[in-house]
């Protein structure tokens, strides 16, 4: 079943309840869907790959406010924005913990035999390649530092 489908069967489920936090966050992909199948040379598809970046971008996006909102103590819209992302992560694979990040990591490095942090943006293409939708790029970035300064 492909995300548009499931976004709108969730989308119905939600108007039913009146669940007013869960219907928000999924309109809010609905439009992105609507928006990238509209793109010249989309054909008005949309490959998984594509569903993927589109679902961690909102999530990012999300998550950014979040960080804005709580320094500035607007717990009011910090909520709002923790209720989105939790309904757009559902549509996302199970994430990665940070024990297995790491473990995934250090593997590449060991594969590509990187030995300093000149080798990182070696280790980075390689890594966001694989755990795309696992993780986002931040954490990624970081348990790549972290592992190459040893």
């Amino acid at each position: 079943m492909s995300l548009e489908t499931q976004i709108m069967e969730q989308m119905k489920d939600a108007m039913k309840a009146k669940d007013e936090p869960a219907l928000r966050g999924l309109r809010a992909v609905k439009a992105e869907i609507i928006k990238m199948k509209t793109e010249p040379g989309a054909n008005g598809q949309i490959s998984e790959e594509g569903e993927l970046k589109l679902l961690q971008k909102l999530v990012k996006q999300r998550k950014d406010s979040l960080e804005i909102f709580e320094k500035q103590n607007r717990e009011d819209l910090a909520l709002k924005e923790r209720e989105e992302i939790t309904i757009i992560e559902k549509f996302l694979p199970k994430q990665l913990g940070e024990a297995e990040l790491k473990e995934a990591i250090a593997k590449i490095i060991s594969e590509t035999g990187a030995a300093s942090a000149a080798d990182m943006g070696k280790v980075m293409g390689i890594a966001t390649k694989q755990l795309a939708g696992k993780t986002d790029g931040k954490a990624i970035s970081a348990v790549v530092k972290e592992l190459l300064a040893k």
